[in-house]
């Protein structure tokens, strides 16, 4: 990494203003039960934010000078006031990402995205055929989400994006996602496997190899001009050439996510207590939250190495992701679970207790990946 470049991470670490990259999931109301999400989505929750306090979140965040948020879920596009919010978000200058597995983006709805301004559409998919991707992500979701593409492309969208979770079952199709986003005219988006959620349940059958991993450092190194990661990888840069983006967790400094009930958490990956920091609901909305949080200003003091001082890779790779280590029950000090030297496996196979997952909203029906 370049002199510019540590000073740029050091200056991230203790915080900005605002978050350059915030996550608001809209709904916990899913129409799939994905085997990997991390928010366990399925069932609306009751006391999600209403249409009002939506607007009242995008007003808070115009003021705070947020340019630019992802929306999620569960699936976003299951919201009556969906379009609603794009709207408001419009008028206040704020652009928006917004995942969708494409279950409800029909063609005419694809032509209302392509009037809006400040709009980004990603489309979820996890395999290059239903048989890769369903037993992930369930039954018909490979069809629904290549008609979803077919409708942004057929009403002149423009680029929108693809996003895949990097599993040990479709490591080898890499190549072959990235002709489909070539094919039309999309971009590709590549994200790691995290053991939260439903995920915690499927993370050891799922994730990659160690051997896959250095699959994935070598095709990302071939790949990152073309390939957005959201700097999900810098794990890998313990294998010796740093990855194109930033080396660190900007859990709670550059990054937060807000939940359907108004909650913030630190990181889209650790909905969790132990991460909460407060909530939208509170005096002083979100704004007070990033800006006065013991928790964001607890993780904005220097951390420690831990484990992981003796090992001469430990300022390439920062010991790794904070939710990976968590959720597998490593201390947060400690080395990612995934960690391409070795030090997470063994440090799993001493023993380690995964937290208790708080809540989860998943549909009353049974959720089981499929054998191959």
């Amino acid at each position: 990494m370049s002199t510019s470049q540590h000073s740029l991470v050091d200056e991230l670490k203790s915080g900005l203003d605002a978050p350059i990259c915030l996550t608001w999931e809209l709904t916990y109301a899913c129409n799939l039960q994905c085997v990997h999400c991390l928010s366990s989505s399925g069932r609306r929750d009751p006391h999600e934010l209403t249409t009002q306090e939506a607007f009242g979140v995008l007003d808070d965040l115009a003021e705070m000078q947020v340019f630019y948020i992802n929306i999620g879920g569960g699936e976003p596009m299951i919201r009556r006031d969906f379009f609603d919010i794009l709207d408001h978000a419009a008028r206040r200058g704020i652009g928006v990402k917004f995942s969708t597995n494409g279950a409800y983006l029909t063609p005419e709805r694809a032509r209302r995205l392509a009037s809006m301004d400040y709009l980004d559409v990603q489309i979820s998919l996890d395999g290059l055929d239903a048989a890769t991707n369903d037993p992930v992500r369930g039954d018909g979701s490979y069809a629904l989400a290549r008609t979803a593409m077919d409708n942004l492309a057929g009403a002149g969208f423009g680029p929108f994006k693809i996003s895949i979770v990097v599993t040990r079952h479709n490591v080898a199709q890499l190549d072959g996602f990235k002709a489909l986003a070539d094919e039309y005219g999309a971009t590709l988006r590549v994200t790691r496997l995290r053991p939260s959620g439903r995920g915690a349940d499927s993370w050891h059958e799922l994730h990659p190899t160690n051997e896959q991993q250095r699959e994935i450092h070598r095709w990302l190194l071939d790949h990152g001009d073309h390939v957005l990661t959201g700097d999900s990888f810098f794990h890998l840069n313990a294998l010796g050439e740093s990855l194109p983006g930033l080396n660190m967790c900007g859990a709670g400094r550059v990054v937060c996510l807000i939940d359907p009930t108004g909650d913030v958490y630190a990181c889209p990956f650790v909905i969790h207590d132990e991460f909460k920091a407060g909530s939208v609901r509170d005096a002083g909305g979100f704004a007070a939250v990033w800006r006065e949080s013991d928790t964001f200003l607890a993780l904005r003091q220097p951390q420690s190495a831990g484990a992981c001082a003796s090992c001469g890779q430990f300022d390439a790779c920062q010991g790794g992701c904070m939710a990976a280590k968590f959720f597998t029950g490593l201390p947060l000090d400690g080395p990612d679970p995934e960690c391409v030297v070795g030090h997470g496996e063994a440090a799993l196979l001493e023993g380690s207790t995964p937290p208790l997952m708080l809540v989860d909203h998943s549909r009353p029906v049974p959720v089981t990946l499929l054998a191959r």
